[in-house]
C-alpha cells in the first residue's frame, strides 16, 4: 500500500477486522445498520437514496461508493442527483440558518444567555440587506432543490429531515419537520429517515476505521 493513497475501494475490505478487535460493539453496529436500512414504512429505494444524500454530508467516500451501487438497480441517475441536491441545499442551509446566531453574537446582549430560540430564525431575512445577491441566490437554490421533480416533495422532505440531523441544525429540523407534516409524512416515517441518518453518520466513523488500521500498521 502506498502511503500516498489514503482512499482506495479495496481498503473497505479490512472492515471485518473490527469483528476480532472489538467484536461485540462491531456486531451490534452491523445489526443496527442493517435494521435501519431495511424495508419498513419507507422503501429500501428511498432509504438508500437518503443514505447516498447523508454520505455526501458526512464526506465518506466508502459510504458513497457502497450506497450508490445499492441504488443502481432501482434508482435513476437523475433521482440520485436530486437527492444530492437536497443534501447540498441542507448543508448550505445549516450554515445559513446559523447566520442568525452570528447576528445575535454581533449585536450581543451580555444579559441574554440563550443561544437558541425558535424566534431567532426570524432574523434570517436581514441577510437580504446585508448580502443581498448571494442571499437571494441561496434562497432560489434552496427552493429549486426542494421542488418536486423525479422525487416527490414528501421524499425530499424526508431526505431533508435526515440531513438536518446530520448537520445538527435545530432551525432546519423544525422547518423541515413542519414542511414534512404538510407533505403527509407520518411520525413513523420521519423516525425511519432519522434512523437511516443515524446509521450513516455512525457508518462514516466506522468505515474510516479502515484508515485507522492502515495508519496503525504503517507506524
Amino acid at each position: 500500500m502506498s502511503k500516498d493513497n489514503l482512499y482506495k475501494k479495496s481498503y473497505i475490505n479490512r472492515l471485518g477486522e473490527f469483528g476480532n478487535l472489538s467484536g461485540v460493539a462491531f456486531r451490534a453496529f452491523v445489526n443496527f445498520d442493517q435494521k435501519a436500512l431495511a424495508q419498513g414504512l419507507l422503501s429500501t429505494k428511498l432509504k438508500e437514496l437518503i443514505a447516498v444524500a447523508v454520505a455526501h454530508v458526512t464526506g465518506c467516500p466508502y459510504c458513497i461508493e457502497i450506497h450508490v451501487n445499492k441504488i443502481k438497480p432501482e434508482s435513476s441517475k437523475e433521482e440520485m442527483a436530486e437527492a444530492i441536491m437536497v443534501a447540498t441545499a441542507l448543508k448550505a442551509g445549516s450554515a445559513m440558518a446559523h447566520g442568525v446566531n452570528a447576528l445575535n453574537a454581533y449585536d450581543s446582549n451580555a444579559s441574554n444567555d440563550e443561544l437558541y430560540n425558535a424566534s431567532y430564525f426570524d432574523r434570517i431575512n436581514e441577510y437580504a440587506n446585508l448580502a443581498g445577491d448571494a442571499f437571494k441566490a441561496f434562497i432560489n437554490f434552496d427552493v429549486q432543490a426542494m421542488k418536486a421533480g423525479m422525487l416527490s416533495v414528501k421524499e425530499k422532505e424526508l431526505i431533508a429531515i435526515a440531513i438536518a440531523h446530520v448537520t445538527g441544525c435545530p432551525y432546519c429540523i423544525q422547518a423541515h419537520v413542519k414542511a414534512a407534516k404538510k407533505a403527509q409524512v407520518s411520525k413513523e416515517e420521519m423516525a425511519e429517515a432519522i434512523m437511516v441518518a443515524t446509521a450513516l453518520k455512525a457508518g462514516s466513523a466506522m468505515a474510516h476505521g479502515v484508515n485507522a488500521l492502515n495508519a496503525y500498521d504503517e507506524s
